[in-house]
């Protein structure tokens, strides 16, 4: 079975009410439990007990009108693993976006640390209030871990876009990181959790883009670099340290802009801008950004149309990270719908 057709499974199962990544033999589920067990014990010991500070507030001194940006999601979403607001993906990304935009940002976090796609519901209806322009969604790791049905868990997520979607805010989701860079993870356990979390990311991908909204592979883009590099894990070994999270966000920051229409076509030109850009069927295209470092997907049309003999089009754009500016301070704001 291809990436494609795995991807296509489930997104079908998402949408039909299956779901399931396989069954694996009673002795090897054994093992894997108690691997799991050991390193879930490892990282619970060593993980910071308390989430940084949210960072909620206005950025940028620019004139305008307002943009708001909404984080939800995980503890990768709320930035556990380092103890500064401006260190945590959400900062970075709305200090940054006020630059690019010149216009003010007001960041709203309704991100929980533990949270699963189920759980998005729950944080759309407390963002809907602040009426953003745009959410930035990163979820997925706990889906894996909890061994949650990825039907279920990209049904979860694609109607959490969906209702965004029906506000007019724009979506932006960074997908299942890559399980099989978990140092306190051990083998077998972790060539599955790397299987296991690329097919939900490319799952993912096929329902958000059915849904309008826009993917970009978190766990292709920081996997091999975790791998190499321990500077961009926590202590914990499990959550992103500050470079982590950087990277995180100079991945996201110009899908976040370009979905605004406010990212400059000149920073996708040259040898900094796009690596790749082509549009395939919906299914090829999730399967090939699981596999991809920092590749975007959104929805896409060829000759008018919006689908093809294998299903929807789908744009690929694979953009090189951005160097990000040093996120500033935050400035207080007034009321939910403040704009």
């Amino acid at each position: 079975m291809t990436r494609a057709s795995r991807a296509r499974r489930l997104a079908t199962a998402a949408a039909y009410g299956g779901g399931g990544l396989g069954l694996v033999g009673a002795g090897l589920a054994t093992l894997l439990r108690q691997e799991a067990r050991l390193a879930r014990r490892r990282v619970e010991s060593r993980t910071a007990k308390a989430d940084p500070p949210t960072g909620e507030g206005r950025y940028g001194h620019h004139r305008g009108k307002q943009i708001v940006l909404a984080v939800l999601g995980d503890s990768s979403a709320v930035g556990l693993g380092v103890d500064r607001a401006e260190r945590t993906p959400g900062v970075l990304v709305a200090s940054a976006l006020a630059e690019v935009a010149e216009r003010p940002v007001r960041l709203v976090k309704v991100a929980v640390s533990g949270a699963r796609s189920a759980d998005l519901a729950g944080q759309v209806e407390r963002v809907l209030p602040h009426r953003p322009d745009v959410a930035m969604i990163m979820i997925g790791a706990n889906d894996v871990t909890s061994r949650s049905k990825p039907a279920l868990a990209v049904r979860d997520l694609a109607a959490a876009v969906r209702s965004l979607r029906e506000t007019g805010c724009e979506v932006v989701v960074g997908t299942c990181p890559d399980l099989g860079t978990i140092r306190p993870v051990q083998q077998p356990l972790r060539t599955l959790g790397r299987r296991w979390s690329r097919q939900l990311a490319a799952a993912q991908t096929m329902a958000v883009v059915a849904e309008g909204g826009r993917t970009v592979s978190l766990g292709s883009l920081l996997g091999p670099q975790f791998a190499s590099d321990r500077t961009m894990f926590s202590s914990d070994e499990f959550h992103p340290s500050a470079a982590g999270y950087a990277a995180a966000a100079a991945c996201l920051l110009p899908s976040v802009a370009d979905a605004l229409g406010v990212w400059p076509a000149s920073a996708d030109r040259g040898a900094r801008g796009l690596r790749r850009d082509t549009v395939r069927p919906i299914a090829r295209a999730a399967a090939s950004a699981a596999g991809r470092p920092g590749t975007e997907v959104q929805p896409a049309s060829v000759d008018g149309s919006d689908a093809g003999p294998r299903g929807p089009w789908a744009l690929l754009r694979r953009r090189r990270p951005q160097e990000l500016p040093e996120a500033t301070p935050a400035t207080e704001t007034s009321g939910a719908t403040d704009r």
